[in-house]
């Protein structure tokens, strides 16, 4: 254990030097003998090394950067401070996505054709004269950015506190439009809400409910939780999910199949598609309003999470009362045949 911690935090400190003071060789044989040794790293390790890699970003060339930033997010994965190593890796991300955004114009410009394809296709010279250099390597590299950025937004804090969130979401949208590439791990994680609060209208039983969620990935989660906070809890009749089923849409690792029991329905009378997140559901009058319909058709899936490492949380606050959940009921259009 002591060697390795030499190998891996010696190999951390001897990049650190080589790149502030600009040493291009040195810098080249620290990469490779941290990218070497980093997975035997103990958990105290990458929870120093985390901040400390984060904070060199910036200054690290572009093509080795995002491999860096790769090494960032596992530190994380293993304890660092997420919050302290996002910025860096959130900005990376950023710069990473104009430059393929470019790309993408450029290519077309040029051409056009099908893309390379960054985890499969080497970038040779043929590429570079098409689109510049920088552009070429922010393309090549998305696939680590997505990979990094996702390890920070698995933490609430990183998610909560990132101003740029939405930039950055904008900026994979515009990519993914141009390039037929989905980057769903980044988008979806780049969706996520947080201490958001619900409206929850159960047609049949004509009853509604404040919630409030955090966590979920996707609308098969929240599907899950739902039936869990309302059937498991009581509060309308159907067939309700186990408790292995909720815990594994919480916390809990691994999957386990689920069946579903509502049909999603937005304000406007349209299927909040379980495929989707819960940012789908339509704001009406501040707050986001669901309403629950019976299923049209059985449909399983496993239950679990779309991001492993983000925890999940569907909160009953409240039950409204009749009148409140009339005036709710009275916002949403009927129930279509």
């Amino acid at each position: 254990m002591i060697f390795r911690r030499k190998a891996f935090l010696g190999a951390v400190s001897a990049f650190e030097n080589a790149v502030r003071t600009h040493d291009a060789d040195a810098a080249e044989r620290a990469f490779a003998q941290l990218h070497a040794v980093y997975a035997k790293a103990g958990d105290g390790e990458f929870r120093e090394a985390g901040p400390r890699l984060a904070a060199l970003l910036d200054d690290v060339p572009q093509g080795p950067r995002a491999m860096a930033a790769v090494i960032t997010g596992a530190c994380v994965e293993r304890g660092a401070d997420a919050a302290a190593c996002a910025p860096g890796v959130l900005a990376g991300a950023q710069e990473a996505f104009a430059a393929a955004e470019a790309f993408c114009a450029r290519w077309a410009e040029t051409g056009g054709g099908e893309l390379p394809d960054p985890e499969n296709d080497a970038l040779d010279d043929e590429v570079v004269a098409r689109t510049g250099y920088e552009q070429a390597i922010g393309w090549w590299t998305l696939p680590q950015w997505e990979m990094a950025s996702v390890a920070v937004l698995n933490a609430k804090a990183v998610r909560q506190g990132s101003g740029g969130k939405a930039g950055l979401l904008a900026r994979v949208e515009r990519v993914a439009e141009a390039s037929g590439h989905e980057f769903k791990c980044l988008a979806y994680a780049l969706r996520v809400l947080d201490d958001e609060p619900l409206v929850v209208l159960h047609r049949e039983s004509g009853t509604g409910y404040a919630m409030r969620m955090s966590g979920l990935g996707d609308n098969f989660q929240l599907h899950t939780l739902l039936a869990g906070a309302l059937i498991a809890g009581g509060q309308v009749s159907g067939d309700a999910p186990s408790a292995r089923e909720i815990a594994v849409c919480r916390d809990a690792p691994g999957q386990t199949p689920t069946t579903g029991v509502f049909n999603l329905v937005g304000a406007d009378g349209g299927w909040i598609w379980n495929e989707g997140t819960p940012s789908d559901i339509a704001v009406v009058d501040g707050v986001r309003l669901l309403v629950l319909d019976p299923p049209p058709y059985q449909r399983g899936w496993p239950a679990g999470r779309l991001f492993p490492g983000m925890h999940g949380d569907l909160v009953l606050e409240r039950v409204l009362d009749a009148r409140e959940a009339a005036d709710w009921f009275a916002k949403v259009a009927p129930a279509k045949g």
